[in-house]
């Protein structure tokens, strides 16, 4: 049954850097992967209710009202219970796995009363590998070790004993494939439950354990958002979203997730339901702008480290030297299957782990990678030699090719294009190279470099506007507009102000944009190969903020914004798309939603307090730093 299904939207986002879990406002975890966000699933009951597996902390009775906050600075979550009789919190927090890649993982769920007292339900349901794998339990006085072929799950009492069989503790049964436990807390105390991965010792955990778990968790992360640099107008949100995109960084690489999630729908009860947690070289290069405005000078040199990795793995290959996106750890296995036993997100079928659009060609992820390279280098992150030679090949390759069809940004499925992004985004990749080797000095076929440059820009300038609809259009073969394109005044192609840039900007207020909402394009008019709709892009509507900002549209652009704001959920998370009726829709919360909010707050910010100009605010610091 649908309405069996929380809201996309009704979820909270907790993680350890390495993996991350869904919670909902009633207190489920209905999502939850280890050991690392791609791997498989023992929780996921968002995409099947019955076998996807769950662990739900409530009231016993239905008669309460539910509130969901973090607690301020940090990504512990709060779920509180009220009800005439007393007042409880859920505290779901998981101890932050820094170092090296890790198969022990931490989610800590404490059980409080604050007023009165309260039956709380604990129901743990887990079904490993998607629901795919049985499991055997051992149940023992301190606990419980769900075990299946391939993954080991251990959950441990923490604080007052809950997993116990006393009549104080609660009352402990064995149910369809998990458990269900029953306790009465009164004012004031504290009890709750560890779940580990991995094969660990069976015990309890004491309630001094639990608060230095806690503490130090709650100082890791008001340490990270105090280093922040952003004063802007923007901070609450702002700081958010710079946490969650934190909790959707892989630690031990420096890869950068675009959604900890699988198969949430871009529109309910379609097609378009994919996988999305994997690293894409586009949108995790667009994190370099957000994390450097932010002041986050680690965070991108890490994920510079991982490209470059990849980078190296791959000049030379006639494919390509990149390819789209990847595993965490940088490998590229990502086979496409449909969960045929899962019924999808309120009926959205078919459920896919893996991406079939790994081995797409588009092109634009090349202009993505360079313009955050030379980013980090005007920051002072300037590559080594052999890092520069290696790119020095990726841009001669990009010479060669950058005139073939492709997928484009969108990974459509209807057929390759010569898609007008692809070649703006080549156009920046040898700019951005350009202005390297000429700014540092270093070696590389320049005088090819700018020709194939100058090229594209004529290409673009003529094949890629279309003189009929007066604006730049999707590929040379059509009329169709598309919001990709709204960057192109944002990266330095086309001057904010420039005639052909307005018109284009007012083409898609007219076509795309509803209200502060903005479509990526319209699929009746240039099908991508599958069924279906589907809602505005966050992304999108974030750039169109920037876009109104930097053509002088500053009241426009700040009422957008401001309005683009109402439609983050209560805990101010965002994910892929935004429905009819403010909906969230897709893989949830989504780091190029996140991502794209930062960099427009970073921007508006620096307009309204100079006036609107050319000058990007964060390429201006850099600037003045080296």
């Amino acid at each position: 049954m649908a309405d069996d299904y929380p809201n996309i939207a009704d979820h909270g986002l907790i993680g350890d850097l390495q993996c991350a879990a869904l919670v909902d406002t009633n207190g489920t975890i209905d999502w939850f992967c280890f050991p690392r966000f791609d791997s498989p699933s023992v929780f996921a009951s968002l995409l099947d209710r019955e076998r996807g597996g769950y662990c739900r902390i409530r009231p016993a009775t239905d008669d309460y009202v539910t509130r969901q906050l973090y607690l301020p600075n940090t990504a512990i979550l709060i779920t509180r219970f009220m009800t005439e009789a007393g007042v409880g919190e859920v505290i779901d927090f998981m101890p932050v796995a820094e170092g090296p890649a890790t198969d022990r993982h931490r989610l800590v769920r404490l059980i409080r009363v604050v007023r009165g007292s309260m039956d709380f339900v604990v129901e743990i349901q887990p079904r490993f590998d998607y629901g795919r794998a049985s499991h055997t339990i051992d149940l023992r006085d301190d606990g419980a070790v769900f075990a299946s072929d391939d993954a080991t799950l251990t959950v441990r009492r923490a604080g007052e004993p809950i997993l116990r069989g006393t009549e104080r503790a609660g009352h402990v049964e064995l149910v369809d494939d998990g458990l269900r436990v029953t306790a009465t807390l009164n004012v004031g105390e504290i009890t709750g439950i560890l779940f580990e991965s991995g094969e660990v010792e069976l015990s309890p955990v004491s309630r001094d354990d639990i608060v230095d778990m806690f503490l130090a968790t709650r100082q890791f992360w008001r340490d990270w958002n105090s280093r922040s640099t952003y004063r802007g107008r923007w901070r609450e949100m702002v700081a958010r979203s710079a946490m969650t995109l934190k909790l959707m960084t892989y630690a031990p690489t420096g890869a950068l997730v675009a959604a900890p999630t699988a198969a949430l729908p871009e529109q309910v009860g379609g097609e378009r339901n994919w996988d999305y947690r994997y690293t894409w070289i586009r949108d995790a290069s667009f994190s370099v702008y957000a994390l450097l405005g932010l002041g986050y000078k680690e965070e991108a040199e890490a994920y510079i480290g991982w490209l470059m990795d990849r980078i190296h793995e791959s000049v030379g290959e006639s494919s390509g030297p990149l390819k789209i996106m990847y595993r965490v750890d940088g490998s590229s296995d990502l086979v496409e299957e449909t969960l045929d036993h899962l019924d999808g997100y309120r009926g959205s079928k078919p459920a896919r782990i893996g991406n079939g659009a790994a081995d797409q060609l588009q092109l634009d992820i090349y202009g993505e990678a360079m313009d955050s390279i030379h980013l980090a280098d005007t920051h002072g992150l300037q590559l080594p030699h052999v890092g520069w030679t290696q790119v020095a090949q990726m841009l001669d390759w990009v010479c060669d090719n950058w005139d073939r069809p492709e997928e484009g940004i969108w990974e459509t499925r209807g057929g390759q294009q010569k898609f007008t992004y692809g070649r703006f985004m080549c156009w920046i990749a040898l700019d951005r190279g350009i202005r390297i080797a000429q700014s540092r000095g270093r070696p590389g076929e320049l005088t090819r470099w700018v020709q194939q440059r100058d090229a594209i820009y004529e290409q673009i300038m003529t094949k890629g506007w279309h003189e009929g609809r007066g604006a730049f259009v999707q590929h040379q073969e059509t009329d169709v507009l598309d919001a990709s394109l709204l960057v192109m005044s944002l990266m330095g192609f086309i001057a904010p102000r420039d005639p052909m840039w307005l018109s284009t900007l007012d083409e898609m207020d007219k076509e795309l944009v509803s209200d502060s909402l903005v479509y990526r394009y319209d699929p009746s008019a240039s099908p991508d190969g599958l069924r279906g709709s589907e809602g505005t892009f966050t992304l999108c509507s974030f750039w169109y903020v920037d876009a109104l900002a930097h053509s002088g549209r500053l009241d426009d652009a700040q009422f957008t914004f401001e309005k683009m704001l109402t439609y983050a959920n209560h805990l101010g998370l965002y994910g892929e798309e935004i429905g009819l009726t403010g909906e969230q829709l897709g893989n949830f919360p989504q780091a190029f939603s996140h991502l794209a909010l930062i960099k427009a707050a970073v921007n508006l910010d620096y307009q309204l307090d100079h006036g609107s100009g050319f000058v990007d605010p964060v390429l201006s610091r850099s600037r003045r730093e080296t």
